[in-house]
């Protein structure tokens, strides 16, 4: 596997802010309870539309994301999954605020597992309001060859504190790519997803599944009451299949977990504030 380490310390800064609409999009997609919000604090879940990559499409590649070896660097290995992140709430993110998201790509972990060769690459991201923090996430995107699905996940918990049910349809999955920027071809192509990515229907994005977990926590004890977040994705999750969001209390907060047609496709622990 090739060294990728001159790519260790690269660095991103977008500039953006949060608008009424962004959160009325997120709000309208997660099918929360309030739709329309003009000011205040932002649903916490919001710092995931701040990454969009607004690439010409002569820059795009053939999987529908910019192509790599820019900020990312270029490895072969053609499927790329958002594995896990590690989310700090140090403050809310307001509506309207100018923000900064500062990236550092920290990490690149070749290693050969059961399914084949993986990459996996650790990013920091900081998010800045005026200088202050507001979110700080450590986020994991692992890199792995095409057609080799991992193994269902285990059997859900059989109790929850809080539990949601749904089944994620492809309108779901367009407007998450849509607020997103995201045109990764595995979320609304079939064929593409299935003939040459080798998953069987379309994938479930991991930040939106992540995001209904958090929205499952503010539908509990109200919005913005987290103080920390930590995903960790243990498979992914189809279009069409029945999703069940569960949440346990603990003492510090939730643990919580995603399971489609019954095997845990996302594990997830939350503090409170």
């Amino acid at each position: 596997m090739t060294d990728w380490s001159d790519w260790i310390g690269r660095r991103r800064t977008i500039e953006d802010l949060v608008t009424p609409a962004m959160v009325a999009g997120l709000n309208a997609t997660l099918d929360a309870e309030t739709v329309e919000q003009a000011t205040g604090a932002a649903p916490q879940a919001i710092h995931w539309l701040l990454a969009r990559l607004f690439a010409p499409m002569r820059e795009i590649d053939s999987d529908g994301h910019p192509r790599r070896g820019g900020f990312l660097p270029p490895i072969p290995l053609p499927r790329r999954m958002w594995a896990a992140s590690d989310v700090t709430f140090a403050a809310p993110i307001m509506i309207g605020e100018p923000l900064k998201l500062d990236s550092v790509v920290s990490a690149i972990t070749p290693k050969s597992g059961s399914t084949g060769e993986l990459v996996f690459v650790e990013i920091a991201h900081t998010v800045t309001a005026g200088g202050a923090p507001r979110v700080r996430e450590k986020q994991t995107v692992v890199f792995r060859g095409a057609g080799r699905n991992a193994g269902a996940g285990p059997e859900a918990a059989p109790d929850a504190d809080f539990v949601r049910d749904l089944i994620p349809d492809p309108v779901m999955l367009f407007r998450y790519s849509a607020l997103t920027f995201n045109a990764h071809r595995i979320h609304y192509d079939r064929p593409y997803a299935r003939e040459v990515e080798g998953y069987p229907d379309l994938v479930v994005h991991g930040p939106l599944t992540a995001s209904l977990l958090i929205d499952l926590c503010s539908r509990a004890l109200g919005a913005n009451r987290l103080a920390t977040f930590a995903f960790r994705a243990i498979g992914p999750a189809y279009v069409g299949e029945p999703l069940r969001l569960a949440a346990r209390r603990t003492n510090a907060g939730f643990d919580l977990e995603a399971a489609a047609s019954g095997k845990v496709t996302m594990r997830a622990s939350a503090t409170l504030a």
